[in-house]
């Protein structure tokens, strides 16, 4: 594959006929796509818990009422144990910061929370805990099999949109309606 042909800064989503638990009707985006493999966050599936939690937990104090009531997903079934903040991004960096395109960036340092607890953070930012991982190959084999879709990365599907909506637009970005592709679709 050629860097012009990697999916960074892109969604993909789970084609219906995804079963994997850890995947299926799921959209990920993809910060990182090259010759060793891929890194991604699932950015439509709930932990059950909110921004709240991980502040109790890690003793932040936070008072901002809307901000401690935000969800934390899922990201993918690698280390789940570990936090990640997808978020816009600008000059401003954290201790651990890797810009995924001109305004996204992922972070997984203690500073950034910290940064949102003060309402000093980024303007847009999701949590998640854990990410998706593919080996050299690996997410290529599985696009060719039908398992994903892609499309690139919609802001506002990655921000604003109700987590139980995200795997819906993402594919009506491409003018899909997801609910009626069958097992055997392919690709034009």
């Amino acid at each position: 594959m050629t860097t012009a042909n990697y999916l960074n800064n892109q969604f993909l989503i789970a084609m219906p006929n995804l079963t994997d638990p850890s995947f299926s009707h799921t959209v990920t985006y993809l910060c990182q796509h090259n010759e060793e493999g891929a890194l991604g966050i699932v950015i439509n599936r709930s932990a059950g818990l909110t921004l709240s939690d991980i502040f109790e937990q890690m003793k932040i104090n936070s008072s901002d009422e809307q901000i401690n009531e935000t969800p934390i997903l899922i990201g993918g079934p690698v280390q789940q144990d570990r936090g990640f903040v997808l978020h816009s991004y600008r000059d401003q960096s954290w201790d651990s910061t890797v810009a995924t395109s001109d305004t996204t960036a992922l972070t997984s340092s203690r500073d950034i929370l910290e940064a949102i607890a003060a309402g000093e953070g980024p303007d847009h930012f999701l949590i998640a805990l854990g990410y998706a991982g593919w080996g050299s190959g690996q997410l290529e084999k599985e696009i060719i099999d039908n398992a994903w879709l892609n499309t690139p990365c919609g802001e506002n599907i990655l921000y604003d949109m109700p987590i139980n909506q995200r795997w819906n637009a993402a594919a009506s970005q491409l003018g899909v309606d997801i609910n009626k592709l069958t097992a055997p679709a392919g690709h034009a």
